[in-house]
């Protein structure tokens, strides 16, 4: 259970993006964060893992105050943690496997990390995962040679290194096109129905969280505008959360 309780952040610029932030997610859930760019989506998901610090409020995973952990409990904690990011946050130089490797720093001493030296089992855990999310004959060519999708699927088997119980998506298909984008947020609904991985996924689009969501948590200038189904969000509720301008047809 992930227990999120009146989450505040201010930063030191003034600017608030989350006012009094509160709701709970069951294991195994599916939740699609929607709203305007600024409204506060990818600032709720880094204070989660604490990437970013909150003001004010509590955390609360598994029965842990996250909020109250020191930064090296906070490193063991996020062993458990996935985190897929929009800009995918690869080293693009290095290989494939080398990228998907790095899920395992969490668990390798510092000086075998610093080397990018891994057991054979990671060398196979991690050719397991690319071959997943089906770029296996991908793993030793340079991440720069992929394409955005790919790129995307190999943040993924990274993140799937860490053996983690909640995944974090933070916008990741806001930078790929409609047909890669349903692919890649399939790869997120299988780990959520067939490994039961709860999933925190920030979508700019109401049709993709239809299509893969349970749920659904619209903010809107840092506050809870929506929080249900999405079957719930009619037109009216639409253009509350984006707006009357918004375009409509992004409902569908």
């Amino acid at each position: 259970m992930l227990i999120i309780e009146n989450l505040v952040k201010i930063y030191d610029n003034g600017f608030q993006a989350l006012d009094n932030v509160s709701f709970e997610v069951p294991d195994g859930q599916f939740v699609a964060l929607i709203g305007l760019s600024g409204s506060g989506k990818s600032t709720l998901l880094r204070c989660i893992n604490r990437l970013i610090e909150p003001t004010a409020g509590r955390i609360v995973w598994n029965g842990v105050d996250v909020t109250a952990l020191s930064d090296e409990e906070m490193r063991f904690l996020r062993r458990r943690i996935g985190m897929i990011f929009q800009q995918f946050n690869l080293v693009k130089r290095s290989k494939v496997i080398t990228n998907v490797l790095a899920g395992r720093l969490g668990y390798t001493s510092p000086i075998y990390s610093l080397f990018n030296h891994f057991s054979e089992e990671d060398h196979e855990r991690a050719l397991a995962n690319l071959e997943r999310v089906g770029i296996r004959d991908q793993a030793y060519k340079r991440a720069s040679e992929l394409s955005g999708g790919q790129q995307q699927r190999v943040a993924i088997a990274r993140a799937l290194m860490q053996d983690p119980e909640l995944m974090l998506a933070d916008e990741p298909v806001a930078s790929l096109d409609p047909a890669t984008s349903h692919g890649v947020m399939k790869y997120l609904e299988d780990l959520n129905k067939r490994d039961g991985l709860t999933v925190l996924c920030s979508l700019h689009f109401l049709s993709l969280a239809r299509t893969y969501a349970d749920r659904v948590i619209a903010l809107k200038d840092g506050r809870i505008a929506f929080d249900g189904t999405p079957e719930e969000i009619d037109n009216e509720r639409f253009k509350q959360i984006y707006g009357e301008d918004a375009v409509e047809v992004q409902i569908s």
